[in-house]
């Protein structure tokens, strides 16, 4: 009887083994647990702290003019569905906050840091779905067809910015900026979104590889390595204003050269 007794177990060992068994299923799980799981909780996480730091940025400098909520005001458009990539044209190039209201707001040396604005892209990009921010992948010229980018600029946007992106005049006080000096990835997210006058060339309307394309003929075109086989390129404006000039100019000399002999001979006959 007393082997029996020292046999039986205490009513709590069941319960201590069953707490043993979740500790170890726990710690099993969570060390054999797909790796995956665990990067997109810490994105989600990091997400969720971007749009908030982005949100209080936005607070301050973005919703006098467009509300509290990016509804948009009298002073500025609706944010909601403008997408990252809007953002970070906006506020990269400085065009952000605008100093002043007018026909169209210049490019300017932009005062959020680059963390900072991808916070504010963040919170804007929450408020509805947009064009995302594009991967270097995406706008990297490297490897582009140059010529294909070419043609697709000459076709889209010369009529604006001129056939080698040295900008232009529009209507009511706007113009085409020059695109000699924007970054990569400016230039891309200006096709996608359409920022100012410009049309948006979403990848339903022109493909990825496309604006990939144009981003490298405008690097390559605007290079120091670029040649010019005409010389003087009179602003890239092509054949129109290089006729123009030679007309005034070289009709013009032309002109004062026949006035000059004829002054000439009508002085050797009088003489």
């Amino acid at each position: 009887m007393k082997k029996l007794s020292a046999r039986r177990r205490h009513p709590l060992a069941a319960l201590v083994v069953l707490l043993f068994a979740l500790a170890a299923t726990g710690g099993l799980y969570a060390a054999f647990a797909p790796a995956g799981e665990a990067k997109a909780d810490q994105e989600k996480s990091s997400q969720s702290l971007a749009i908030d730091e982005g949100k209080k940025l936005y607070a301050t400098g973005c919703s006098s003019c467009h509300g509290t909520g990016g509804q948009g005001t009298s002073d500025g458009p609706s944010l909601v569905g403008v997408g990252a990539a809007a953002v970070d044209f906006q506020v990269g190039t400085g065009r952000m906050p605008a100093q002043q209201q007018g026909p169209q707001a210049p490019k300017k040396k932009k005062i959020y840091s680059q963390d900072e604005i991808n916070q504010l892209a963040a919170y804007v990009a929450s408020l509805g779905s947009g064009p995302s921010q594009p991967t270097k992948g995406q706008y990297d010229p490297n490897g582009a067809d140059v010529a294909n980018g070419g043609e697709l600029f000459r076709t889209n946007c010369a009529q604006c910015h001129n056939f080698t992106g040295e900008g232009g005049a529009l209507t009511h006080g706007k113009f085409a900026p020059d695109l000699g000096d924007v970054d990569s990835k400016h230039i891309y997210e200006a096709m996608q979104t359409g920022p100012q006058n410009m049309p948006s060339f979403p990848d339903t309307v022109m493909p990825e590889k496309d604006k990939k394309d144009i981003v490298a003929y405008l690097k390559t075109v605007n290079s120091d390595k670029s040649e010019s086989p005409g010389g003087f390129k009179l602003g890239g404006f092509g054949p129109v204003a290089e006729g123009m000039f030679a007309w005034v100019f070289g009709i013009g000399a032309l002109v004062g050269v026949a006035v000059w002999v004829a002054a000439r001979t009508a002085k050797a006959k009088k003489s």
